[in-house]
């Protein structure tokens, strides 16, 4: 079987790769790399998306404004958003959510416009990339509160344990997997991906961050997902081949990418 690798969360729009953008991104088609989602976090980067993926046949992109970006947000930037939303390529809203490790800024704000963002999904019947760190129980409270339960999504980079993950997998929502499955300290994670049923995990890079072992600490980029899928296949007891399948369709799935669309 021929490797087909589905990067569901990735930021190539980041300066970590100005210098070999190019190269890199034709290298990684090369590695088996069949698609990528491309995924904003602020209202600069939600701007720029549609041009950004359009150069590139196998990319798509996101648009919305992550919990750390939202200190000057209004409401014509979410009115944006959804003109954004509209684009060509553009296939979720995110990545947005609720991010409590840092106090900068108002715990009540970033809820304001995380629920804001969750509504135009549901407006927008869209997908949504979701952030959650060290809130989950505020997340999960406002997923809920706010009715999410028709909107699909992906818990992002998932850092909590099972007891979570069983909340949101019964909201219908996937677990992003990325390289934190890879280490040592990443036995939560690893816990989750044994408990979560295969056909409700997707894999992602979150690149340039979080590469996994043996390049951890390094610039990431889709190709090092083959050690995030060698991971799960053992955690799973299944073949690498079986999780690239399963993972790929299951981001077709999460995206809703149906005919004539992937």
């Amino acid at each position: 079987m021929s490797i087909k690798i589905f990067d569901t969360h990735a930021h190539y729009d980041d300066e970590a790769f100005d210098e070999d953008r190019e190269e890199l991104l034709s290298r990684i088609q090369q590695a088996g790399v069949a698609r990528v989602v491309n995924v904003a976090c602020s209202m600069e980067t939600s701007e720029k998306m549609p041009d950004f993926i359009s150069d590139y046949d196998f990319m798509l992109g996101t648009v919305g404004v992550h919990p750390d970006d939202i200190d000057n947000l209004c409401n014509a930037d979410m009115d944006r958003i959804k003109e954004l939303s509209e684009k060509k390529g553009i296939i979720a809203i995110g990545e947005i959510g609720l991010d409590y490790h840092y106090d900068d800024i108002d715990k009540e704000l970033k809820k304001k416009w995380f629920a804001t963002q969750l509504d135009i999904a549901k407006e927008l019947k869209l997908p949504v990339s979701i952030h959650s760190r060290d809130a989950a129980r505020d997340t999960l409270e406002i997923m809920k509160s706010e009715n999410v339960l028709d909107v699909s999504g992906v818990m992002h980079c998932f850092g909590y344990g099972v007891d979570m993950a069983r909340e949101f997998l019964d909201m219908g929502y996937y677990i992003g997997v990325g390289g934190v499955v890879t280490f040592k300290n990443g036995r939560k994670l690893k816990e989750v991906v044994e408990y979560t049923p295969i056909d409700r995990i997707v894999i992602e890079t979150d690149c340039p961050y979080l590469s996994p072992v043996p390049f951890r600490g390094k610039r990431n980029y889709s190709g090092n997902l083959t050690y995030v899928a060698e991971e799960i296949a053992r955690i799973k007891g299944i073949s690498v081949d079986e999780v690239y399948e399963l993972t790929y369709d299951n981001a077709i799935k999460l995206y809703r990418l149906y005919e004539g669309t992937e």
